[in-house]
């Protein structure tokens, strides 16, 4: 079976020296929810950026279903969807002429279009809010609707960047409900990061820890603790990295 994602010996050097990535190889299986978790500067963006076809690698390989993210970027960008952490909306758009707005750029086809802006709808659970103007939405509704935004579409692969980032617990719990369970009804491949590690335990069914551009542990959550004889990854992540930060 073709792999969703495959990444080998990638390196990303900034033009000021910095390596975001140095040497990074990982594999994501079609239909799981992948998480990449590590400290601050560990190169987990830099990855996405790379394989959202944002970012050109220095050297190394990164493939979206067999398509390379360098040489073939416009066949990578037709089955993937991308958010970043730091995405906005338009503030004067309400949210449901938001999704109209974005359901445009996929299709022509004026009943499809109403049935992407349905189900975002539905996944965003946002209800009579969907009337009002973005700029009235709280943190924690912008990001449900990004979410639901980036679903909508049926992404094979959907990249998401600290998806829960800077939530309260209701609203992250809301967002991370609305990952898992897309995911396991319509098969969508989930690369994730997140600092949060109750929260890829709760997602992900594999998990690479990254740091200084390098995968340096890589598995199931329960494996991983049992491998580091951990009760939890917060545990794992510390036996790991955190004796070096």
């Amino acid at each position: 079976m073709e792999n969703a994602v495959e990444v080998e010996n990638l390196v990303k050097i900034y033009p000021d020296g910095t390596r975001g990535v140095d040497g990074l190889s990982f594999t994501v299986h079609p239909g799981e929810i992948y998480g990449l978790i590590g400290p601050n500067g560990a190169g987990k963006t830099t990855t996405l950026r790379i394989i959202a076809t944002i970012l050109q690698p220095t050297s190394g390989e990164a493939r979206v279903y067999g398509h390379s993210v360098a040489d073939e970027p416009e066949k990578v960008r037709m089955i993937i969807g991308y958010l970043p952490e730091d995405a906005g909306a338009y503030k004067y758009l309400t949210g449901l002429e938001f999704l109209r707005f974005i359901a445009s750029f996929y299709t022509d086809d004026e009943e499809r279009r109403e049935e992407m802006v349905r189900e975002a709808a539905e996944m965003s659970g946002l209800g009579e809010r969907l009337g009002d103007k973005i700029k009235s939405y709280s943190k924690g509704m912008l990001r449900r609707l990004l979410v639901a935004k980036t679903l909508m579409t049926h992404p094979r692969l959907a990249i998401l960047d600290e998806p829960t980032s800077g939530l309260d617990v209701a609203h992250a719990y809301r967002v991370r409900r609305i990952i898992k369970q897309y995911s396991r009804e319509h098969g969508v491949t989930i690369l994730l990061s997140s600092h949060n590690m109750l929260e890829v335990e709760y997602l992900c069914d594999r998990v690479g820890i990254i740091y200084r551009g390098r995968i340096v542990a890589e598995g199931e959550p329960d494996e991983l603790k049992q491998r580091y004889g951990a009760e939890n990854l917060e545990e794992v992540f510390m036996k790991t990295v955190g004796g070096e930060n």
